[in-house]
């Protein structure tokens, strides 16, 4: 097992397979021209299949895929149905673009849950957030998912003078639809221009939904990084995503590996550990590893606290988010 100095054991690790994207989200991408990583500095798809074994045989039972937007890798499908045959819950996280592509390969894969990225239920704003027109296309792919029966949560950044209004419209949507809404709020990473007066918190939230309904509580795990809430009468759930106001990190079980093989032991850690140069050397990786897990901070990756009023962004040392994987 991997576990950590303050005794957290991490069973759940989150691979980026590229940090390359169709879309443009200004607050996960820092330029229109940003220069993604060239293909030979990425993870190949063995290699990704060799450290996801040495991560599931030292005890995680649980993946993420994650990118940018994973399913552009024109090697996504063999990487997908690699991992597969590993014992683990396999999992995606998406902006559903290319979802049309790959449903036969996920449900080949046995990946049932989904999470998908979408930030607007407004086709105009979703072409200001990503730059790019695809709205309709993210709409008819999230219901393609659901109508075969995938678990779809749908992940929304909310950001002060941009979407919070449009928060209850969101819960609307899980009345009718078997859609798992999960609001997030906005978190600082390189580039991404953020400031303390956008961030929209968990009980603003909160109380802007209690405004029309009456949200119960679900009861959680200690794993969880979302407060879960349904409400009667609704076939969706919503869940808010505290990470600034109300962190989650006494139970976190998380661990990250980049594009290019670096792990990270926190979403939010400056420092890195580069498993790709040392698989690549033939070295033991498992050292590294360990490593880094016993090095990690008890919150935020020892950053900031919080108290995210106080937060100095020039202060802060991370990637991109488009970097790090979603």
């Amino acid at each position: 097992m991997l576990i950590d100095s303050f005794n957290r054991v991490h069973n759940y690790l989150r691979i980026s397979l590229t940090d390359n994207c169709n879309l443009r989200c200004f607050y996960c991408m820092p330029e229109e021209d940003y220069e993604f990583t060239p293909h030979s500095r990425l993870m190949q798809p063995e290699e990704i299949e060799s450290l996801a074994k040495l991560f599931v045989d030292n005890g995680v039972s649980k993946i993420r895929l994650t990118g940018g937007e994973p399913l552009v890798r024109k090697d996504a499908a063999d990487i997908i149905l690699r991992l597969a045959k590993l014992p683990v819950k396999l999992t995606l996280t998406t902006n559903a673009t290319r979802l049309h592509d790959f449903v036969n390969v996920l449900e080949e894969a046995k990946v049932s849950s989904l999470n998908i990225s979408l930030d607007t239920l407004d086709s105009d704003k979703f072409n200001i957030i990503t730059r790019r027109d695809s709205f309709k296309k993210v709409m008819d792919n999230i219901h393609l998912m659901i109508d075969r029966n995938f678990h779809v949560k749908v992940n929304v950044v909310v950001m002060k003078g941009m979407n919070e209004h449009e928060i209850n419209d969101f819960v609307a949507w899980t009345k009718d639809v078997p859609v798992h809404v999960r609001f997030i709020e906005f978190m600082p990473f390189e580039g991404n221009r953020w400031t303390s007066n956008q961030v929209f918190t968990w009980k603003e939230m909160l109380e802007e939904i209690s405004r029309k309904y009456s949200p119960v509580a679900l009861k959680g795990d200690i794993h969880d990084t979302a407060k879960k809430y349904s409400i009667e009468g609704h076939k969706g759930t919503f869940a808010i995503i505290s990470t600034m106001s109300s962190p989650f990190c006494a139970g976190c079980n998380r661990m990250r590996l980049t594009a290019d093989g670096k792990m990270k032991n926190c979403l939010f850690s400056q420092e890195e550990t580069d498993l790709l140069t040392a698989l690549r050397k033939g070295d033991d990786v498992l050292p590294l590893i360990q490593d880094s897990i016993r090095s990690k901070a008890k919150e935020l990756g020892g950053q900031f606290t919080k108290d995210f009023e106080k937060i100095h962004t020039e202060d802060l040392h991370n990637r991109s988010m488009i970097s790090i994987g979603g």
